[in-house]
């Protein structure tokens, strides 16, 4: 088990399936965590159109909606499985906008999302000059890509909790990773 004294975010688009599996997997492995999305509403793939929910919908209330709508469609496209886990996670989806925690390390899973969150940071009242690196690792929205992205985000994660000095090693262990995994990242530092 790690030390939880590192706090991470993990942010997608609407807190569905990306930045959840990181969740379930870096809480397993004993971080400080939570997971969020950027977006205004939670959109979910429909058979003809996207479903669209308010944040505030847990993911029961959304598991019990498209069971009623469309059980085959939604059980063979796998949203049935993935709202089931992340209500065995957390209750809900959250904005990354609206949550006033501090984090040590916030991953995004796509480029707009790393904006976002970079944008949103910026633009926030500085109070303690703590710093707060924001880094995007492109995870594409599959059950599997965002299984192996999870894992990525905790490797690198456990090699930050071993480092002596985070601020000094992260540059050197995001090109390590970027080799090893074959991805670029993103990575910027931001103040809250």
């Amino acid at each position: 088990m790690l030390s939880s004294s590192l706090r991470v975010a993990v942010v997608c688009v609407s807190n569905i399936n990306r930045s959840v599996e990181a969740h379930s997997i870096l809480r397993r492995k004993g971080l400080s965590v939570r997971s969020f999305g950027t977006e205004s509403h939670v959109r979910l793939p429909g058979p003809s159109s996207p479903v669209v929910y308010d944040f505030a919908t847990t993911y029961k209330e959304m598991y019990n909606d498209l069971l009623r709508k469309d059980r085959e469609h939604y059980t063979h496209n796998g949203i049935l499985h993935i709202l089931g886990r992340n209500e065995r996670i957390k209750p809900g989806p959250e904005r990354f906008q609206e949550c006033t925690d501090f984090f040590d390390v916030i991953f995004t899973c796509e480029e707009s999302v790393y904006d976002t969150v970079v944008e949103d940071l910026c633009s926030r009242e500085q109070q303690t000059l703590q710093p707060v690196h924001a880094i995007n690792m492109d995870i594409e929205d599959s059950l599997e890509s965002a299984t192996l992205g999870a894992f990525l985000i905790c490797e690198l994660c456990q090699c930050l909790q071993q480092s002596d000095d985070m601020e000094d090693s992260l540059e050197e262990l995001l090109l390590q990773m970027e080799e090893k995994a074959r991805r670029s990242f993103l990575h910027t530092i931001c103040f809250y």
